[in-house]
């Protein structure tokens, strides 16, 4: 007899500086290994699985990530009730914001409809040490106005080839970036911060490997003069053959917001 399944999709944020990232990974702390200890706890001897609707690496933090949850058997009795056991044994820097329940017809990393990743950075002058999980700090001077002239030459569909590592055969490297803006950082606000700091807002449907934080890399090397705004329009090119390696921290770098074709959490 076939035992019967029951979907449900949730939405959580975190705060990414402690952990090695989402995936999980042999003796590593990740955001996934967490999440099932908690549930193994939460569920007692249901069987489940879960699933992420993509990967962020060590360091990312997220304001709006979202998994699916796979329960065996019985579906939840009350989704209220779970959500709030869930965060009171979760540690204090992840948090569930929403539960909803969805069937076997969705898939959670193909129905992404957009993707929005933030990098917040500040440059200049070393900061507080309370910003380090939050604020990439470029000590250098920047060129701020010309990053932002940058920063519109990755919009529209180009060949990402350049800004991803250890590309493996057959991975398709054209991607289209709906939006990409810099901007003064709105978003996450705190009195240790410095005077100014900054916000690379990033929009698609999916990305590559490191690809946000070498477009930020790049945009920093542009800042600092090491590339010019050439050098980023060149490396867009399907016959590029620009090598950049400056892949910029993932303490600055967050997923913002995580929107899908058909449902709704």
């Amino acid at each position: 007899m076939q035992i019967a399944r029951y979907c449900y999709l949730i939405r959580v944020q975190y705060l990414g500086f402690r952990y090695s990232g989402w995936q999980k990974q042999p003796g590593q702390k990740t955001i996934e290994v967490m999440l099932t200890k908690t549930l193994k706890f939460v569920l007692g001897n249901q069987k489940f699985k879960i699933l992420g609707a993509g990967r962020t690496d060590a360091k990312v933090s997220a304001l709006s990530m979202v998994f699916e949850l796979f329960l065996d058997g019985e579906p939840l009795v009350d989704k209220d009730v779970f959500l709030s056991l869930f965060n009171k044994n979760l540690p204090p820097d992840i948090k569930a914001l929403s539960i909803s329940e969805t069937n076997s017809s969705f898939n959670i990393i193909q129905d992404a409809k957009n993707k929005e990743y933030v990098y917040l950075f500040s440059s200049g002058e070393k900061n507080h040490p309370f910003c380090a999980p939050f604020l990439a700090n470029i000590l250098d001077p920047l060129n701020i106005e010309k990053m932002k002239i940058g920063a519109e030459l990755f919009e529209g569909c180009h060949d990402f080839k350049t800004y991803t590592a250890r590309l493996q055969e057959n991975t398709k490297t054209e991607r289209t970036i709906l939006s990409c803006e810099l901007k003064k950082n709105e978003l996450l606000k705190a009195n240790f911060f410095p005077k100014e700091s900054y916000a690379l807002h990033v929009s698609g449907k999916g990305f590559m490997r490191y690809q946000i934080r070498m477009i930020m890399g790049a945009l920093i090397q542009l800042g600092k003069g090491d590339l010019t705004l050439t050098d980023i329009e060149d490396s867009l090119k399907p016959e590029s053959t620009i090598k950049l390696t400056y892949v910029a921290p993932g303490s600055g770098l967050l997923l913002n917001q995580l929107e899908f074709e058909s449902q709704e959490i």
